[in-house]
C-alpha cells in the first residue's frame, strides 16, 4: 500500500519521523480527525466522527472567471491551471464563467500549447468518450486539442471537460459565487475582474503556506484541542 511504504520510507531517511505515525486498522481513543473524500464519503466521515472535533473535506474545484480582457500570457497560464494533474485536483479549474457573447476561440487556440496531455492514454480514453457523448446526444460543444468545452451549471466537470457559463453583470456573478462558496475552491481571475478573494492565473495549484483547503485554518484546529 501507498501510505504505508511512503511512511517507510521516511523513517529510512530520518528515523524520527516514526514516532509521529502509526498504522491502525481500527481507530480508538481519538483526539480529533481531519478526513478528506468525496461529498458521498462525507456522509459517513460525519456520522463516524461528528462526535469529536473535526474538519471533513468534501469534492471541491476551482473556477475561472473571464471578461475577454486576458492576455494571451493569462490565458497560457490557465491551461497550467486547468490541465495540471489532468485536472483532477480540488484546485483545478473545472469551470469559466465567461461575458455572454465570448469568442472562445482565441483562447482554445492557445491552449494547443498543452495538447500533449492527450498522449496519456487514460486521459485520451477520458477525451475520446466524452466527446462521443456530446456528438451522440447532440450536444452543443466546443473543442480544443484535449479539452470539450460545454455550458453546462455544474461546477465540477468530467476529465478532459471544461464547463462554462455565461453572465450578464459581475454583481450577479459575484452572488452567484458566494451562493456557490460551499463547492469552490479558489477562484481564478485578474485582481480587478471581480470584489471576491482571488489567484492569479497560472498559480491555482500553487497555494501560499496560508492558504488552507476549504478556508478552513488547519494549523488553528489543531493547537485549539
Amino acid at each position: 500500500y501507498l501510505l504505508p511504504y511512503l511512511l517507510k520510507v521516511l523513517e529510512n531517511i530520518d528515523l524520527r519521523t516514526a514516532a509521529y505515525f502509526e498504522i491502525a486498522d481500527r481507530l480508538h481513543d481519538l483526539d480529533a480527525t481531519i478526513a478528506t473524500g468525496s461529498n458521498n464519503t462525507a456522509r459517513y466521515f460525519e456520522a463516524y466522527f461528528g462526535k469529536k472535533p473535526h474538519i471533513i473535506r468534501k469534492n471541491r474545484n476551482a473556477v475561472a472567471v473571464l471578461t475577454g480582457k486576458e492576455t494571451d500570457a493569462d490565458l497560457l497560464a490557465l491551461g497550467s491551471d486547468v490541465f495540471s494533474y489532468f485536472g483532477m485536483g480540488c484546485r483545478n479549474v473545472s469551470k469559466l464563467y465567461v461575458p455572454r457573447g465570448y469568442d472562445f476561440m482565441p483562447m482554445l487556440e492557445l491552449l494547443t500549447e498543452y495538447r500533449e496531455v492527450v498522449l496519456h492514454d487514460k486521459y485520451k480514453n477520458n477525451f475520446d468518450y466524452n466527446l462521443a457523448l456530446c456528438m451522440l446526444g447532440k450536444e452543443p460543444y466546443l473543442m480544443g486539442n484535449g479539452i470539450v468545452l460545454t455550458e453546462n451549471p455544474a461546477i465540477a466537470s468530467p476529465v478532459s471537460c471544461l464547463h462554462y457559463e455565461f453572465y450578464d453583470s459581475i454583481a450577479d456573478l459575484e452572488a452567484e459565487l458566494n451562493n456557490k462558496s460551499a463547492d469552490i475552491q479558489c477562484i481564478v481571475a485578474n485582481a480587478a475582474t471581480i470584489a471576491l478573494s482571488v489567484v492569479p492565473f497560472g498559480k491555482a495549484q500553487q497555494p501560499d503556506l496560508a492558504d488552507y483547503a476549504d478556508g478552513v485554518d488547519t494549523m488553528a484546529f489543531l493547537t485549539q484541542l
